[in-house]
Formats: C-alpha cells, sequence, structure tokens
C-alpha cells in the first residue's frame, strides 16, 4: 500500500478534477490518500461549488470522486491559510474538509510514495 499525497492549487475545474480521479483511484486501489488545498484551492470545498462543476462532458462526476475519496478513508484537507487570505470560516467548508495547517500536511505525508501537485 502507497501513500499518496496530492496538493490542489486552485479552485477552477481543470485544477479539481485531477486531484480527485487520481485520489480517488489511488484510495479504490488501497492507497493512502491526502488531498491538500492550499488557500488558491480552498473556494472549491466551499459548500456547493463542486456541484457547480460537476458535469464537465467526458469526465466522471465530481461528486462521485469526493465521496468515493472519502468513503474510502482518504483525507481532504484545506490550508488555514485560506480562512482569511480567502474571508472563508470553517463551516463554509462541505462535510469531510478538515482545515490544517501546513505543518500537520507535511507530518501527515512525510512518508509518501507518490506526490501530485495540480
Amino acid at each position: 500500500m502507497a501513500k499518496v499525497a496530492i496538493t490542489c492549487n486552485g479552485a477552477e475545474a481543470g485544477n479539481v478534477f485531477s486531484p480527485f480521479i487520481l485520489g480517488s483511484a489511488a484510495a479504490a486501489s488501497g492507497d493512502e490518500v491526502v488531498l491538500f488545498f492550499t488557500p488558491g484551492g480552498a473556494p472549491a470545498l466551499v459548500k456547493g461549488k463542486l456541484e457547480e462543476m460537476r458535469e464537465v462532458k467526458g469526465l466522471p462526476d465530481l461528486l462521485e470522486l469526493y465521496d468515493g475519496v472519502q468513503s474510502l478513508g482518504g483525507k481532504v484537507y484545506v490550508c488555514e491559510l485560506a480562512l482569511e487570505a480567502k474571508g472563508l470560516m470553517e463551516e463554509d467548508f462541505r462535510e469531510g474538509v478538515e482545515v490544517v495547517g501546513a505543518t500537520t500536511f507535511l507530518n501527515e505525508i512525510k512518508d509518501a510514495t507518490i506526490t501530485f501537485s495540480f
């Protein structure tokens, strides 16, 4: 079993689909998955935003990907710097998203064998 660390630094569909496609595939393969959304990517995880991006021709349903990552034990983190930088509050994020600092993320992935950044 590998540990897969994926960062996302953009809130547009082009930035968000890849982390969830790779994350859900890794989780379905039995790998441990940690997704980290930087302040640039954090707005994508505000309640309702994935629903706005969910249907892109030729791509899987984004909500199904998100739910797949969650149900298979993947962790979805948002950088705490996004709160002030983007004017967000913890309760703005969808269920299952945890707000953490960069130190927590780095400690969580220090033994990651596969990393991606989008």
